[in-house]
């Protein structure tokens, strides 16, 4: 079995999608890819001793037609997605989410200072047109990524130029260093577009690619999305106030100096505009029970903007087989526009802006690979509200928005990493990381002029996390792996000072004495490539102790006419589960494959007054998905069907119970959704796709989710590349 080693520069990842675009679409085997971000450094997913899945864009665009990158991750068994509206979904990776979960857009920290508990939609903000892969990596990596990865870190690697191969030694004669011709130019580009009936949805793209000799290549892109309302399934229907708008751009100019030597610069921006939260609203549907919504109007404007220069050098000298430098900027800023029943309005929001610094080594060391480094981000962050009488006139201005105002954030990390072999069949990764967070602010108070009063803030903290993994190879296709590993989450700005909605119409209100939450996860697992039968499988059980979570508890006051709850560190607890995957190829063309997941937990949190210990939230019940997979001879056309199941579930935490715009009354229902999808390649410029999605027209929804899925939706669409 051929196993690809794939370059961590952004270029050659592009340049391995341009291949696959170009040559009949044959998927690896679910163990046969490569994932940077378990290791830091290039390995095969059968060698890294974690539950680790890399998603490539030929599988989740063009082959799945996923509609966002949450939708991307749908299909990987451990992983449940939430969508709390159309515009507005968040993965729970292992039973956590929102800010517990570390999302990286090409290794820089996508989370900020006022990413939220529970699900959120800051995933959103990536598009899925300018990614070439995700990595995923399940479980605490809280060694070498930091505060935040706790159920898991998704790296979303970003698409790049096509650049021209380096001259390479013509060979004129013995020991000539005359350099073989090289072309001077090449033009690439295309165009995408995907249109769904479910939501009458228009997604299209345009690209273009220059390389300018072997050293310099550009390549960019214009995304444009239109989502109308959604049509869920035969009983719910039309489901109104659902759509959005999005439009996005990314550019990228990577210069090679020589062969070892890559220096990127990268500018995104992604702009949704009026995304609606429509279970809080007026338009929300019942479904199952669900409370409908009292507000006339929630909706979202979302702006993120990334731009980073980094260089990469490889092979520096002989202690260091490869360094990384990394300087960034994002900016996220968000407004919400929330009319009430009786016309007030109100908008509120803020801006982060987040500097971020990483320097990254891969050393030899005396006993096998140091991968070791510091990196470094600063936020600042400002906010603002504003509220408006029923008349249109200005009836206040805030102090503040929904997180505290005239904020900063820092958060340090130093980590080292090493990776050796005891004996021939045993290999160990072990780790440390110090990680520093302080957190200031100066306009803590939502109201200055209540009883209630909150100072200044200024808060920081140190903690040490460890991680030791094993592996040990019974042979060369299967192996065993096990390991612990530590998770640190250090509260941000959002525990401590926010004040806004949540879940169904509570009032979040600022909690300024928290501390740090801590995990520890142990794992066991198994790989197998079994090449005689063309059959991969994996395994794995995880069980995760919980100290300190912050968790949400009721006060008992009633603010503005919602509830008010606030936070404090008393979830102690743990979660478990069981993953199963496998991929058979066992006749030519055809291949069948499937996976299951099961969590459960509990965790301590308060039932009115009381402390309590009861399931943890949002927990996804058992899941399963099997799969029939058919690519011709010539690699021109391909035919998929596929079942996903889901078991009704039932086991609800008080906060999920609270929920009553999202959560039915007695759990969420299970479901089975059946889909057929399919593809054509016509000639190697062009690939078009068609999918029947939930043949059923399956009413139904995951759970947490504000409004149901799509019913029986019919995808068309296709890639133009020259």
């Amino acid at each position: 079995m051929t196993h690809p080693r794939l370059s961590i520069a952004c270029c050659a990842a592009l340049l391995t999608a341009r291949a696959l675009a170009q040559t009949p679409a044959a998927p690896a085997t679910i163990l046969d890819t490569v994932v940077v971000t378990a290791t830091s450094r290039d390995a095969e997913i059968f060698d890294v001793p974690y539950a680790a899945h890399v998603i490539g864009r030929e599988r989740f665009l063009l082959q799945r037609q996923a509609r966002t990158v949450v939708d991307a991750l749908a299909e990987t068994p451990g992983v449940m997605i939430q969508r709390t509206s159309s515009g507005q979904a968040s993965p729970f990776l292992r039973g956590f989410t929102g800010f517990r979960t570390l999302t990286l857009i090409d290794g820089i920290r996508l989370n900020n200072a006022v990413f939220r508990e529970g699900p959120n939609q800051y995933f959103a903000t990536i598009d899925p047109l300018t990614i070439d892969r995700l990595d995923v990596v399940l479980g605490p990596s809280s060694v070498l990524y930091g505060s935040d990865a706790i159920g898991g870190t998704v790296n979303a690697i970003t698409r790049g130029p096509e650049m021209l191969p380096w001259p390479e030694p013509s060979g004129v004669g013995k020991g000539s260093v005359a350099l073989a011709p090289a072309a001077n130019t090449a033009v690439h580009g295309g165009g995408y577009y995907r249109y769904g009936t479910a939501d009458k949805s228009h997604t299209m793209r345009g690209e273009f690619g220059l390389a300018v000799s072997p050293h310099v290549g550009i390549f960019g892109g214009v995304t444009w999305k239109d989502f109308n309302d959604v049509r869920g399934g035969d009983l719910i229907g039309q489901q109104p106030n659902t759509g959005y708008t999005d439009v996005d751009g990314d550019i990228k100019v990577v210069v090679r100096p020589n062969k070892n030597v890559d220096i990127t610069a990268a500018f995104q921006r992604v702009e949704q505009n009026n995304v609606p939260r429509t279970h809080s609203t007026i338009y929300a549907k019942s479904f199952d029970g669900t409370l409908v919504g009292t507000d006339l109007r929630r909706d979202f404007d979302q702006l993120r903007e990334l731009a980073y220069l980094q260089v990469e050098i490889r092979e520096l000298a002989p202690w260091i087989e490869r360094a990384k430098l990394s300087l960034s900027w994002q900016n996220q800023e968000e407004t919400q526009d929330r009319i009430r029943s009786d016309a007030r309005r109100s908008l509120t929001g803020f801006q982060d802006q987040t500097f971020g610094a990483l320097l990254n080594f891969v050393s030899p060391s005396p006993v096998g690979t140091l991968s070791y480094g510091v990196e470094f981000y600063h936020d600042e962050v400002t906010s603002f509200g504003r509220n408006y009488n029923a008349d249109g006139s200005l009836r206040s201005i805030d102090s503040r928005g929904p997180v505290a105002d005239d904020a900063s954030y820092d958060l340090l990390g130093i980590y080292l990493q090493d990776e050796f072999k005891i004996a021939e069949p045993l290999t160990v990764i072990a780790g440390v990381r110090y990680s520093h967070a302080q957190a200031q602010a100066d306009k803590v108070d939502p109201n200055p002029t209540d009883d209630v009063v909150f100072g200044r803030l200024d808060k920081a903290f140190d903690a040490f996390s460890a991680s030791l993994r094993v592996r040990l190879d019974v042979s060369r296709s299967w192996n065993f792996y096990g390991g612990v590993s530590q998770g640190f989450r250090a509260p941000n700005l959002a525990d401590f000072t926010s004040f806004e909605l949540a879940r169904s119409g509570e009032l979040e209100t600022p909690a300024p004495n928290l501390d740090p939450e801590y995990y520890t996860s142990f794992e066991i697992g198994t790989k197998a490539q079994i090449e005689p039968w063309h059959l991969s499988l994996f395994a794995a059980y995880y069980y995760t102790l919980i100290d300190d979570q912050i968790v949400r508890y009721p006060t008992g006051r009633v603010i503005d006419g919602a509830n008010e709850v606030t936070r404090a560190n008393v979830g102690d607890g743990y979660t478990q589960g069981v993953e199963l995957g496998a991929e058979w190829k066992f006749y030519p063309g055809f291949t069948l494959f499937g996976n299951l997941a099961w969590t459960e937990g509990e965790l301590d949190t308060f039932v009115g007054s009381e402390l309590q210990t009861r399931p943890g939230s949002r927990l996804a019940p058992l899941t399963g998905l099997i799969g029939l997979r058919w690519s011709s001879a010539d690699g021109k056309w391909w035919l998929e069907g596929s079942a996903a199941l889901a078991r009704h579930q039932d086991r609800l935490s008080p906060g999920d119970t609270a929920d009553t715009q999202r959560i039915p009354p007695g759990g969420t229902r299970g479901y089975q959704v059946f889909t057929v999808r399919g593809g054509w390649n016509p000639c190697k410029h062009l690939k078009l796709f068609a999918a029947c999605e939930n043949i059923s027209d399956e009413d139904y929804r995951t759970l947490g989710s504000g409004t149901n899925e799509p019913g029986t939706n019919l995808v068309l669409g296709g890639q133009w590349q020259f």
